[in-house]
């Protein structure tokens, strides 16, 4: 039966692959996309989304009146909550943005969710939730039995949504489910975030910046198997549960830079070690048992493939992130109600 399903902050990164992974896999889905497009929602990424079955739909998940409203038309029958402010370091110099964006939206979600019967609210998480893990033992993994352990106000806000989201749960039998994913990477990241941003620079010839001594250790996820995670949860997730997805791809930041510069072309003199980040989490590394041993998932890109595969379309569109870094995707407002 073709469903109705929501997609919020579907102009970003994961949530813009979202959608073109559920295109193609269902449809026969109609899927409605609200974002806010604050800075990294770009209209550029959903120009080939567009067809009978979709809607994009320009809204703030906190505005609850056309929330409610949006809801009220479309009788949905799924929610993926992806809107969130997302970087750490803008947490830092503005944290009343993530608590307002990434709680109170989440609620007003919830709260609609409620009024209107929706079958799924699934909430995107992370795994910046628990903490971080020392560098010397790489036998420990996050799981979904791990304490929250919260470092940023990002991380902080997305623990803390992830908290009202059971709460809802057990309190109304709202019928939920969590993902909690490591660090992704792919087509249509903004050039904020280390992969695309260093991808840029180097193409440049401009220094590459890396916090401390680039030892802090992340699990990279490619971005269409999460998308594939996300939809297995959907169709057979228990509901009231949390999903661990990791991609078992642990690398420290400055071999990944390192791996870039050669992949380009570009040689390592252009890395810059500068002053690192408050409270930066050392290592982050998720054990993707749970869904592996009840849903069937794995993560099917290593790194090694999945990394060349991202840096090849970041040189065969450079016309997408041109357009970011000159700000002219911010004029960009094509969209149909």
């Amino acid at each position: 039966m073709a469903k109705n399903i929501l997609v919020t902050g579907g102009a970003g990164f994961i949530g813009s692959n979202f959608i073109y992974y559920m295109q193609k896999k269902h449809p026969d889905y109609r899927i409605v996309c609200l974002d806010a497009l604050t800075y990294a929602g770009n209209l550029y990424t959903l120009d080939n989304a567009r067809n009978g079955n979709f809607r994009f739909v320009l809204g703030d998940i906190t505005d609850r009146e056309a929330v409610f409203s949006l809801f009220e038309e479309e009788k949905f029958d799924a929610v993926v909550n992806f809107a969130a402010e997302s970087h750490v370091d803008r947490s830092i110099e503005t944290p009343e943005v993530f608590l307002k964006t990434n709680i109170l939206g989440t609620q007003v979600l919830l709260d609609a969710c409620g009024k209107y019967s929706v079958a799924r609210f699934h909430q995107v998480s992370t795994d910046e939730v628990y903490g971080d893990l020392p560098l010397d033992r790489p036998d420990l993994f996050f799981t979904e039995d791990t304490p929250i352990h919260t470092s940023s106000p990002y991380s902080a806000s997305k623990a803390s949504a992830d908290l009202l989201v059971m709460a809802y749960h057990r309190t109304f039998g709202t019928p939920v489910t969590i993902s909690r994913c490591s660090n992704n990477y792919g087509p249509f990241q903004f050039p904020e975030k280390l992969i695309p941003l260093m991808i840029a620079k180097a193409l440049d010839d401009q220094p590459l910046p890396v916090y401390g001594e680039g030892l802090n250790v992340r699990d990279w996820l490619y971005v269409d198997d999460h998308c594939k995670a996300i939809d297995m949860i959907l169709e057979n997730g228990r509901i009231g549960e949390v999903y661990n997805i990791g991609g078992h791809n642990e690398r420290a930041n400055i071999d990944v830079v390192k791996t870039i510069l050669k992949a380009v072309g570009k040689g390592e003199e252009l890395i810059t070690f500068v002053k690192d980040r408050p409270g930066h989490d050392m290592r982050y590394a998720i054990d993707p048992e749970k869904i592996k041993n009840e849903l069937g998932w794995y993560p099917e890109t290593a790194f090694e493939d999945g990394i060349i595969r991202t840096i090849n379309w970041y040189l065969d569109n450079k016309d997408w992130w041109q357009k970011i870094l000159s700000g002219e995707y911010k004029e960009y407002r094509r969209f149909e109600q």
